[in-house]
């Protein structure tokens, strides 16, 4: 293979890093999501039995302040800037998002009426969160997997198991966030 070949190559080959923003939630931003996740308890076809609530309001909280959008928390979107209806979706994770892991939409929520979607992830212990990227609603739907719940993921290392059926697209796939 002489050097224009693999130019070529290369070339065809989808090389894109997003930049993860990283950010430490803040003592009010923790409290405020608890106090939220408490007065909600637990919702229908929640895959967390509603443990999950608090690291999805914290998510929240970080893209709002981040973007200087308004939190409305709907059905339909969580945030809205500019006119734009932002539904934001959160993993509690263990450790520093890896840019080949799935940013995951429940098949259940796929009519919620929203423009784009923000994924983030959050430390267990809330000691760092990540902003991964956004998406708009109809690109993800084009781009992403379609994954049966209980099913073994068969890119993971570890066979990490869907708990839902679900729509993934690897973090690597999104867009940087751009604040205006």
């Amino acid at each position: 293979m002489n050097c224009g070949e693999m130019d070529i190559l290369f070339k065809r080959q989808t090389i894109f890093r997003v930049i993860m923003i990283q950010i430490t939630p803040q003592k009010n931003q923790i409290a405020a999501a608890l106090l939220k996740a408490e007065k909600l308890g637990s919702l229908n076809n929640s895959i967390c039995n509603g443990e999950g609530n608090v690291y999805g309001f914290l998510g929240e909280i970080i893209v709002s302040e981040y973007i200087g959008g308004q939190i409305k928390n709907t059905y339909d979107f969580d945030i809205i800037k500019n006119n734009l209806k932002i539904e934001v979706k959160t993993k509690r994770c263990t450790s520093k998002p890896q840019d080949h892991y799935n940013c995951s939409v429940a098949a259940y929520n796929i009519k919620q009426k929203c423009d784009v979607y923000v994924f983030v992830r959050i430390l267990e212990d809330f000691s760092k969160a990540w902003i991964l990227g956004a998406i708009n609603k109809e690109d993800f739907y084009k781009y992403s997997v379609f994954n049966k719940g209980n099913t073994i993921d068969n890119k993971s290392s570890l066979k990490w198991k869907f708990k839902a059926d679900c729509y993934n697209l690897p973090i690597n796939k999104l867009k940087n966030i751009k604040v205006k």
